[in-house]
């Protein structure tokens, strides 16, 4: 198989000076590179190039959807690129950094490129690496992504980049195995990424976990979060709102019940027996004694001179009654007679009290 890359190699720090002049002429050209990495080697191209960056996705076979990380040479960088950076994501920062730690910033609105679908965000990491710092501190700010194919293991050494993406890429700088640590019967799928915290909230969470692990960046950090933690937090109050929602729909139907309830009732209370005749709730609706009739009178045409009228033998009827209550003495006279009923003592005519 024939390939473009030619394998330049910085295992020391005149071969790395080198390895600079190199670099600066193919990134320059908007083309790829790859380099060592504390973790695996990556692909790598100017951070402000377009023609670059698209390079390097085509050669992974990516998509804009998926956006390389940017490396850079140490923490002074931060603030040129990263906006809002908060002290927790300093403290990572200056704690982990150089490592294998990969911290998501809003990056700042005045810079210049297109590294895809970000979102307004970038990725930023400084390598635990002597090669790579060194093109870093030179170059400037490197978007770098694993160097492999999407879906392939990533080459951790210059040999398996060579095999994967020779025809991709311009030079290949062999800085040796990786990652430095490995031992005998090292397994490259058992290589560990960086650790991937997002930083653009108050909350700090942890996206990916990988050589770093949660607790210990809770040494430094304690509220830092796991995104399992995050997401059963958000279930948890998911289901105390509707439990909540549930409650004050049940409420608002109570209340909208109630008065439902009350005027079926008034039918009922309609519809209730009339009371017996000669008992006082009979008296009260007018149908018994003139005693009871008098009840029902309101307070002002209740006078002085009302007679209360007893009770005879023979009960009168409600024409008598009525004319004897309101003062219509001749009246219920006549009426009385007629119905064979005497006019009781002690109550005299409208004319004999005048």
């Amino acid at each position: 198989m024939s390939v473009n890359a030619s394998i330049v190699t910085t295992t020391d720090e005149t071969s790395r000076r080198e390895a600079v002049e190199t670099a600066k002429a193919a990134i320059s050209s908007h083309k790829t590179v790859v380099i060592p990495t504390d973790t695996v080697y990556g692909i790598a191209a100017d951070a402000f190039s377009v023609e670059g960056v698209s390079a390097l996705l085509a050669a992974k076979g990516r998509s804009r959807q998926m956006p390389p990380p940017v490396l850079i040479f140490n923490q002074s960088v931060l603030p040129g690129l990263a906006d809002g950076v908060s002290e927790d994501a300093a403290a990572l920062a200056a704690e982990f950094w150089p490592g294998a730690l990969t911290l998501i910033f809003y990056a700042q609105p005045s810079l210049n490129w297109d590294l895809g679908e970000t979102q307004g965000t970038v990725a930023l990491r400084v390598p635990n690496d002597p090669t790579a710092i060194e093109l870093l501190r030179n170059l400037g700010p490197l978007a770098v992504s694993s160097a492999n194919k999407t879906g392939r293991p990533a080459a951790t050494t210059a040999e398996e980049a060579m095999e994967q993406l020779g025809n991709d890429v311009e030079v290949i700088f062999d800085g040796g195995p990786r990652p430095l640590e490995r031992g005998e019967g090292f397994d490259a799928a058992s290589v560990l990424p960086s650790t991937i915290v997002d930083c653009t909230s108050d909350r700090l969470v942890v996206v990916r976990e990988g050589a770093i692990s949660a607790e210990r960046l809770r040494e430094v950090v304690p509220n830092l979060m796991t995104r399992a933690e995050v997401e059963a937090q958000e279930q948890a109050a998911r289901e105390a709102q509707a439990v909540a929602n549930e409650t004050q729909e049940a409420m608002e139907q109570t209340e909208y019940d109630a008065p439902e309830a009350a005027a079926d009732a008034e039918p009922l209370a309609r519809r209730a027996p009339a009371p017996e005749s000669g008992t006082v709730a009979a008296g009260l609706v007018g149908t018994s004694s003139v005693a009871g009739i008098d009840q029902r009178r309101v307070s002002h045409a209740q006078t002085p001179e009302t007679k209360v009228v007893r009770d005879s033998a023979k009960p009168y009827s409600v024409d008598a009654a009525r004319n004897l209550v309101f003062g219509a003495a001749p009246v219920a006279a006549e009426v009385l007679s007629a119905s064979g009923t005497e006019l009781p003592e002690g109550t005299e005519s409208e004319e004999q009290a005048g």
